[in-house]
């Protein structure tokens, strides 16, 4: 599976490096990865049309990083008709303690991270483990706009419009067997270009984990991008885990590991702390985070610090789909 290319007009530089003639060539490196699936030349005439360039969807395209073309997604729920959060405050208030604990450190610092010749090992209970390189990902499936409610356990919220597919397509090609029941994420952890590492905040690398059948609904999405381009580093570049009804947490960054297991994975905010931090961490207004409510949230670059806060809403607006994936389950205890 792996595929060694010469890939660096993928590679996302800070902002204050970006000139035009890096934006092109992500473009033009982009388009012609993806000009080599099945659809390549459909898909080159349609990414390389200027009105398009923009957004494949309809999305502004912030103008920062390479164009990732998408369509629009026929999955029930994946599609909010909420104001979207401005890229400037999605792409500048992050949680990604590999680069720091402070909301603006990932923005500041992430521009360290290399994402050429990336490649995610698949392994566990499966029966086609592998490795595969960032272009196979990026080829397995038709690269879908998801517009999800994003809500942090720290009781904020955004609106943003991820890029990627079902995870459940990577899922099915692997073939999990009979045995697995939880699927662990890990995201990268190099001292080399992620400072946060050497601190002790959380024990590293950083481990999440789902249910497989969370893992396989098809709302989970393995993402590439988000408004209209490639992922920004500080954002999980390249490829990360969005689960818009649990809280951000839980979705993964920076992936390079995916391993199917018939135990429930210890999860980097479980270890740390348990009584703050369950393993399903579904958004829940009901159940309150020990030091603070969890009913309100305060949505970013919208709701200022005095306004008044937004319900938040069960599963994170999300419990017609997914709802029926925790019936019978005590959700207090199963938090």
């Amino acid at each position: 599976m792996l595929i060694k290319t010469n890939r660096d007009g993928y590679g996302q530089p800070s902002t204050s490096e970006i000139t035009d003639q890096a934006i092109y060539a992500g473009r033009r490196d982009l388009i012609k990865l993806l000009a080599s699936g099945a659809a390549g030349a459909a898909i080159t005439t349609w990414a390389s049309r200027e009105a398009l360039a923009q957004s494949a969807i309809g999305t502004p395209r912030p103008g920062k990083l390479a164009p990732l073309p998408s369509i629009k997604s026929a999955v029930a729920g994946a599609a909010t008709m909420e104001k979207l959060t401005p890229y400037k405050d999605a792409s500048s208030y992050n949680n990604f303690y590999e680069f720091g604990t402070d909301k603006a450190d990932p923005a500041s610092n992430a521009h360290t991270l290399k994402t050429s010749a990336w490649t995610v090992e698949i392994e566990g209970l499966v029966k086609r483990p592998a490795r595969y390189a960032l272009e196979d990902l990026l080829k397995l499936s038709a690269q879908q706009e998801r517009i999800y409610r994003l809500r942090c356990v720290e009781g904020w919220s955004m609106v943003i419009p991820w890029i990627g597919y079902s995870l459940s397509e990577l899922i099915k090609k692997v073939e999990p067997l009979g045995s697995a029941k939880y699927v662990e994420f890990v995201t990268l952890a190099d001292p080399k270009t992620m400072p946060g590492v050497g601190s002790r905040v959380l024990d590293w690398p950083y481990v999440e984990g789902l249910r497989l059948d969370e893992a396989m609904h098809p709302l989970t999405l393995l993402s590439f991008g988000m408004y209209g381009e490639v992922l920004p580093n500080q954002s999980g570049a390249p490829v990360r885990l969005v689960v818009p009804w649990k809280y951000g947490f839980k979705s993964g960054k920076s992936l390079v590991k995916i391993r199917f297991t018939d135990k429930q994975p210890a999860t980097a905010w479980n270890k740390a702390a348990a009584n703050e931090y369950g393993f399903y961490s579904n958004v829940n207004p009901d159940v309150d985070h020990p030091r603070w409510s969890q009913a309100t949230e305060r949505r970013i670059g919208e709701d200022g610090l005095f306004a008044k806060k937004r319900k938040t809403l069960m599963f994170n607006g999300y419990e017609a789909q997914v709802g029926q994936l925790y019936a019978g389950m005590d959700l207090k205890k199963f938090f």
